[in-house]
């Protein structure tokens, strides 16, 4: 089975929005629901160019800590491994999705980095 691509990236180019959970978060049953509700509607509206991925404090602890946030929620765009933008908390509307596609690179085998 494979993953669609815009012609622009291939799964390795993809961006990856990680969104760091806190403990706290969707304690209840009907705000896990809700918040998985709105986390899945951004996936859906992002495409396969940029991925969601939810990063639960409880049970990736160090990962969320890695990334040093100075409070939780928070989300994390990254490409190819490099982080190209950050912001605390949680996507309000849709107005998120223009800003995170500003912030990705369109990258093809030609793209040289300079440094």
């Amino acid at each position: 089975m494979t993953t669609p691509t815009s012609p622009s990236t291939g799964p390795a180019e993809a961006a990856v929005l990680l969104v760091l959970l806190p403990v706290t978060m969707g304690t209840t049953h009907t705000a896990q629901n809700a918040l998985n509700a709105d986390l899945n509607a951004l996936q859906h509206k992002l495409g396969s160019i940029i991925r969601l991925l939810r990063i639960p404090e409880t049970s990736h602890p160090a990962v969320v800590r890695s990334f040093q946030p100075d409070e939780l929620p928070a989300m994390v765009l990254v490409q190819q491994g490099v982080e190209i933008w950050r912001q605390q908390g949680l996507p309000d509307g849709d107005a998120i999705i223009p800003l995170l596609m500003s912030k990705i690179q369109p990258l093809n085998n030609t793209t040289t980095l300079i440094s």
